[in-house]
């Protein structure tokens, strides 16, 4: 498995890999826990979902934990079984990522810069990204993943990226702090993100 990067500390962490395996190789150690859907039928998405899952049982085996697959709520939400930690997964092909945190919401993600960022800005961002994302692409691919970020630390799916997702204007670097809000029904909650920005791929997490 190339796995590219792994952060641990206390009840938290978080790792990425690119996916050089083919699908035997992946699904075998995640047997029986773990049997991919064949209604998934996308050569790359099962790639992604399998190497998604290799990842979360490396990350809790380096953090002494059991992997015992992988499920969901009814709202999509990904949670490990048979454990309390917060999960989030992101996948970009041949990108993969995850983050499990024991104690706080958990939301990770991770995209390659591409020009429908820029076209979809206009539904995505408010007035104030807007002029601060500019035409840099890589400034609005931070912009995306952060927001997806917060939908993942949200939990649900009742949000409206211009809207309800907000993110404070910040210095284009390699990587960085960000400061991203939730806002719902004039209730806010500050979430701090960290970015950090590849030759390939931006990824955005949450701290």
């Amino acid at each position: 498995m190339p796995l590219e990067k792994i952060e641990i500390k206390n009840n938290r962490a978080w790792a990425r890999w690119k996916i050089e395996e083919g699908e035997k190789e992946l699904a075998s150690p995640l047997k029986p826990l773990e049997i991919i859907s064949d209604v998934i039928t996308n050569p790359l998405k099962r790639l992604e979902w399998m190497a998604g899952r290799m990842l979360v049982k490396t990350l809790m085996e380096r953090m002494g934990l059991t992997f015992q697959g992988v499920t969901k709520n009814e709202f999509g939400k990904p949670f490990p079984v048979g454990h309390s930690h917060q999960l989030s997964l992101s996948h970009s092909y041949p990108y993969v990522a995850a983050l499990l945190d024991k104690d706080q919401p958990a939301g990770i993600d991770l995209e390659q810069p591409k020009p429908k960022l820029l076209k979809i800005a206009p539904r995505i961002l408010d007035e104030n990204e807007m002029q601060d994302a500019g035409d840099n692409l890589t400034k609005h691919c931070i912009y995306w993943c952060a927001k997806e970020t917060l939908v993942k630390v949200h939990g649900k799916k009742d949000l409206t990226f211009a809207e309800n997702l907000k993110i404070d204007p910040f210095p284009l670097l390699q990587g960085g702090n960000i400061v991203g809000r939730i806002i719902i029904n004039e209730v806010e909650a500050v979430i701090p993100l960290t970015y950090s920005v590849e030759e390939n791929f931006v990824m955005v997490f949450s701290s």
